[in-house]
């Protein structure tokens, strides 16, 4: 195992490590520090609680000068939440070295007092979300970022679905040629490829942090939705539970927002939070959500990044992400700090290829509906239920299997009535079968009709 010592650091950077109790780097910090420090781009594919934010921190301190007065390094983040984070963790730095300036960009501050500061100093390290530096930058002419060295993409994937990825494209292509970049995202999609390729010479790679490991002390509940819409299901597993905070997840922007306003339809606490939101009420969705002020919190995997409540007590899970492992971190979004977590995964049939995945890789899931408040067990999932053939052709052979005891005067003719019997019910079973095929064909003919305006095409 390296230590801190390895990197052969500056006196200022051990300190900076120091105030932070650090003892050893966490294994992203032993893979991307040496790279930065080689003058390597760098890709870290990661997630949140792996240690990143130090990992581009402790290399940016020591390639710093605070002696030089004009920027050194900038950092950007698709929220201003998460710029936030980045800078309470930033002006540790500070500490120790007390000439060392740091500022934060984002949306929200007072701009025109932030240009009044600029003309007079440039900050060394720049912390902010991508409008408001570019804003800054390319509009306002007041920050110097095309003297900076070293620039720093935070939740890539995120700056991307939120539309800032041309914002850090225009203030990127504007900076010097020698351009050291990092960017950092959970997952490396191919709209992100181009980015990468037009400013970065050879990256180097890291996949960062170890595979989630599932949480014994969460249940895991599959829903099933049948014909039913997400908010529908939620609406009838409500009654069932109790939650002090219930996230639920959805895999779309768009949905989130429909779920959302559905609840509050129904006179439901709710606070809503996705890239569709302007700052100002994302802002007092983090808000809401840190005071844990309303009971439902409905979010994509995306904008819930960066949430850390322990006060979630269970979690809705609105289908299945295509990365599965964004389902491990909604499910592990409860169940914190020793308590237990239930975590209610709706289903419909094209999720079928997800549950056995998840389910070969270890999640063991009841499964349940919920009617008029009470919980239902429903069959093991992928258990099929025995062929009613089946069933009847066990019963006919034990009817006719030869007794040990006397048989009884008329005791044939009592038995082929009995398998008659079976017969006739194996008739109606089978009747009743087609007649709920056809009300089922029915009902969706109709509502077809009604999407395509009565038109029934």
């Amino acid at each position: 195992m390296k230590k801190f010592e390895d990197f052969n650091l500056s006196e200022k950077t051990m300190q900076f490590i120091a105030l932070n109790n650090f003892k050893t780097p966490t294994p992203v910090q032993e893979d991307v520090i040496p790279a930065v420090l080689r003058g390597r781009d760098v890709i870290g594919i990661s997630r949140t609680g792996t240690g990143k934010s130090h990992a581009f921190l402790i290399p940016i301190m020591e390639k710093t000068d605070s002696f030089l007065d004009y920027p050194q390094a900038v950092i950007t983040a698709p929220t201003r939440e998460l710029a936030v984070q980045i800078y309470e963790k930033a002006k540790i730095m500070a500490q120790a070295d007390p000439a060392l300036r740091i500022r934060l960009y984002v949306g929200g501050k007072d701009r025109e007092k932030d240009i009044k500061q600029l003309e007079k100093q440039q900050p060394h390290i720049i912390i902010g979300t991508p409008g408001r530096i570019r804003d800054m930058f390319l509009d306002g002419g007041s920050l110097r970022i095309d003297l900076a060295s070293i620039l720093v993409v935070d939740e890539a994937d995120m700056t991307m679905e939120y539309g800032f990825l041309d914002d850090v494209d225009q203030v990127a292509g504007r900076m010097r040629e020698d351009l050291q970049m990092l960017a950092f995202s959970a997952t490396m999609t191919d709209q992100l490829k181009p980015f990468f390729k037009k400013y970065m010479q050879n990256p180097e790679m890291f996949e960062i942090g170890e595979r989630v490991r599932f949480n014994p002390d969460i249940r895991h509940v599959l829903v099933p939705c049948y014909h039913h819409t997400y908010t529908e299901v939620i609406k009838s597993i409500l009654p069932g539970f109790q939650p002090y905070v219930c996230l639920i997840f959805c895999n779309t922007r768009e949905t989130a927002a429909e779920i959302a306003e559905d609840l509050r339809s129904e006179h439901l606490a709710v606070t809503e939070l996705h890239g569709d939101l302007e700052s100002r009420k994302r802002k007092q969705a983090m808000k809401e959500i840190s005071l844990a002020s309303k009971t439902y919190v409905v979010a994509t995997d995306l904008a819930a990044r960066g949430i850390d409540l322990e006060t979630v007590t269970h979690v809705i899970s609105c289908g299945f992400p295509s990365d599965l492992e964004y389902y491990v971190h909604r499910a592990g979004r409860t169940g914190r700090a020793g308590s237990t977590g239930t975590c209610y995964a709706l289903y419909k049939e094209e999720d079928d290829a997800a549950v056995r995945t998840l389910m070969k890789r270890g999640i063991k899931f009841e499964h349940a509906r919920c009617r008029g408040g009470k919980w239902q067990q429903l069959r093991p999932y992928g258990q099929r239920p025995p062929k009613k053939d089946d069933e009847i052709e066990k019963q006919i052979s034990m009817m006719m299997t030869k007794k040990k005891t006397k048989v009884k005067p008329g005791y044939k003719k009592k038995r082929a009535a009995e398998i008659e019997k079976l017969h006739r019910q194996k008739k109606r079973d089978y009747i009743r079968s087609k007649i709920r095929e056809e009300k089922a064909a029915r009902y969706k003919a109709k509502a077809r009709e009604e999407r395509n305006g009565g038109n029934g095409k």
